[in-house]
């Protein structure tokens, strides 16, 4: 069907083969886990960016597969009525968080809606009640880290293309561009981070631009600065700042640390971290201390935890005393149980069990991360929890007790094959599952349903504008 000269819907799947690079007008009828918006047209699935249900819109695809295109909006002719006003000047630009021009109200129903769909599609289990979503207390400023990357390729906006750039206006501070590893956005600021962060961030961009040092350069893996990472204490209202670079450099990053620790009280640790490697991972081969600590403190459900550069922290603190007081309901403890934590990282979640457990036994593969978790069970005088180092599934085949709880916080990719017939086999009376990936949730409980009954399913928000979604499944042992 015509409907101008240059957009057409296209009418037959056959038709894929000529879709690309051209205009189609479309009604955007559903949403996909990841955040993109569905149109369908004669059984064709179009995942539409920045998009959302009740979107008429002119697309043109830009990726063709066997069973599906993806596009982007050209034109947005008719927008949803639960679009509002995106709070943030890079929406849309910045890949961070992708849904800050939808509802919240709507974003949490649809996070609901990606869990029960992964449940009864991926799982084939149909009668557990997922419950709606608990919302974040905060919608901006509730992130505790930041990670910003230096580049001396800045991604430009239309209006800059054509323009003569100096040396200094090619350089960033920021964000990737969506799909553009080398390229840059300058940030000058990011609502999801507390306010202070923003000029704690800008402070260090000016520093770093009148600086003799260059920036790094993805492409060619030459140039001084690489990241700069800021963590905040919810707790005690403290900074940290990790500067990472390729090198060492007292005389370029002391001068820096001085300066921030002098203009902002709240910056209690300063650290470079240094790295020489290729990839685009901030954590440093060694770290340097340039003033104050090395840590910096937080607190979860009543506990201290230590917080090092490098270690992992959920980024939404009052998130995750939802999310571990969840974990607790759903464990309910009488305090003559063994639990067994896997994937107990730096040990927030056995640390949080462990008043109401007789004992609580971690399992983890990152040596750092034990380490943390040890000295964070010093730090609370916690002595009923310990922790063992390895690959969970040549671990549980050594360990010759079986739990009462276990508790599964696994990461993105879920549980491997061989873990879960490991699992079926201690057989405990209850499992709790954490999880951030509601499609491996699914498939997990799917092999876990012949002996596990889901009983209930609490999806938790963390991360407000984005897809994303925590989820803590309660299982009963058949």
């Amino acid at each position: 069907m015509k409907l101008n000269a240059d957009i057409e819907l296209f009418t037959k799947p056959s038709e894929v083969n000529s879709i690309r690079n051209r205009l189609y007008n479309v009604t955007i009828s559903d949403i996909a886990f990841g955040g993109k918006g569905i149109a369908r047209v004669d059984g064709m699935a179009v995942f539409v960016d920045q998009a959302i249900p009740g979107d008429i819109a002119d697309i043109e695809v830009v990726r063709k597969k066997k069973n599906y295109a993806e596009a982007r909006v050209v034109e947005l002719v008719h927008p949803s009525s639960d679009r509002i006003p995106p709070h943030c000047p890079y929406s849309g630009v910045c890949g961070g968080c992708k849904w800050q021009f939808v509802d919240y109200n709507r974003q949490i129903e649809y996070k609901q809606q990606h869990v029960e769909g992964a449940l009864t599609h991926i799982g084939l289990i149909r009668e557990t009640p997922v419950h709606p979503v608990i919302p974040s207390e905060l919608l901006f400023g509730y992130r505790n880290k930041m990670e910003f990357t230096c580049s001396n390729s800045r991604w430009l906006f239309p209006d800059e293309i054509t323009l003569p750039l100096s040396d200094d206006g090619r350089i960033a501070l920021g964000f990737h561009a969506p799909g553009v590893f080398h390229k840059v956005i300058d940030i000058s600021s990011c609502p999801l981070q507390p306010d202070m962060g923003n000029l704690i961030l800008n402070d260090i961009r000016r520093y770093i631009r009148q600086s003799e040092k260059p920036m790094y350069c993805p492409r060619t893996h030459e140039g001084f600065w690489r990241f700069v990472m800021l963590r905040h204490s919810v707790a005690y209202d403290h900074w940290m700042v990790n500067i990472v670079t390729a090198a060492e450099s007292l005389r370029t990053v002391q001068p820096l640390a001085d300066f921030l620790q002098n203009q902002y009280p709240g910056i209690i640790a300063v650290v470079n971290n240094i790295t020489a490697r290729k990839a685009a991972i901030s954590a440093g081969e060694y770290e340097i201390c340039l003033g104050g600590k090395s840590i910096i403190s937080d607190c979860l459900c009543g506990f201290e935890f230590d917080i090092s550069a490098n270690s992992f922290f959920q980024t939404n603190s009052r998130g995750a005393e939802t999310l571990y007081r969840t974990v607790k309901a759903y464990a309910g403890l009488t305090g003559s149980e063994t639990v067994f934590d896997l994937y107990s990282g730096t040990g927030t979640i056995a640390i949080c069990l462990s008043k109401d457990a007789s004992r609580v036994i971690g399992f983890e593969i990152v040596d750092a991360a034990v380490d943390n978790a040890e000295k964070n069970c010093l730090k609370n005088g916690i002595t009923n929890c310990s922790f063992h180092r390895g690959d969970i599934k040549h671990l549980l085949s050594e360990i010759t007790i079986s739990p009462d709880v276990m508790i599964l916080d696994p990461p993105r990719d879920g549980i491997n094959k061989n873990v879960v017939q490991q699992i079926l086999k201690m057989r405990p009376e209850k499992i709790v599952y954490v999880s951030c990936n509601p499609a491996t949730l699914a498939r997990d409980l799917g092999m876990m349903k012949e002996a596990y009954q889901v009983t209930e399913i609490q999806p938790v928000d963390m991360f407000p504008h984005t897809f994303h979604i925590e989820s803590v499944a309660s299982l009963r042992r058949r």
